[in-house]
């Protein structure tokens, strides 16, 4: 039993290390769930298992209004945490959304993206605004089978700490609406 205890261990030590990511994947419009960026040239991508192991780590949700919340999660690099999400307000179709205005706090109604490190509570967290801005590209809205793909990138702002902005660029989804 010790030694059945000691592989456990062993293995979910090695689950939980982080890894860097080589390459983003590829950009699809198929719901493939795939997410991934740049954050100052360093690739980023989800990695390890959700809150619980059948969570997802890329998920988009309507949040009604015609908006859109596109959510993706790296436990990979325990302790540290880090998750991307982006809000899109007034989505109609396929097109260019703006990331331009001050989402504040509350983050309700405006569009914005939104990058976070933390352990356990939050150590940085980086939006855009109307002075750190970006774009996120829709390519393919299909409500009938339920996919959101695109592209995005930003610059954007801690407001949680004391860390310069970043830069986040490449950024690709292609993701289930649930």
């Amino acid at each position: 039993m010790k030694n059945l205890f000691i592989l456990f261990a062993a293995v979910l030590t090695l689950a939980s290390c982080s890894k860097d990511v080589k390459e983003l994947a590829a950009p699809t419009e198929t719901g493939a769930n795939t997410f991934g960026a740049s954050i100052d040239g360093k690739l980023w991508a989800p990695q390890g298992f959700g809150i619980a192991p059948t969570a997802p780590l890329v998920e988009a949700s309507f949040t009604g209004a015609s908006g859109y919340l596109i959510n993706a999660r790296n436990f990979g690099s325990s302790p540290t945490e880090t998750e991307f999400e982006i809000y899109l307000a007034n989505v109609t179709g396929p097109g260019t959304y703006q990331l331009n205005q001050d989402a504040g706090y509350e983050r309700r109604g405006i569009s914005y993206g939104f990058y976070t490190e933390r352990r356990g509570m939050p150590k940085h967290q980086w939006i855009t605004s109307s002075s750190a801005t970006g774009t996120v590209v829709i390519t393919k809205l299909d409500l009938a089978n339920h996919i959101i793909a695109g592209t995005f990138s930003f610059t954007a702002r801690d407001t949680y700490g004391d860390a310069g902005p970043i830069t986040v660029t490449d950024g690709r989804f292609d993701v289930k609406i649930q």
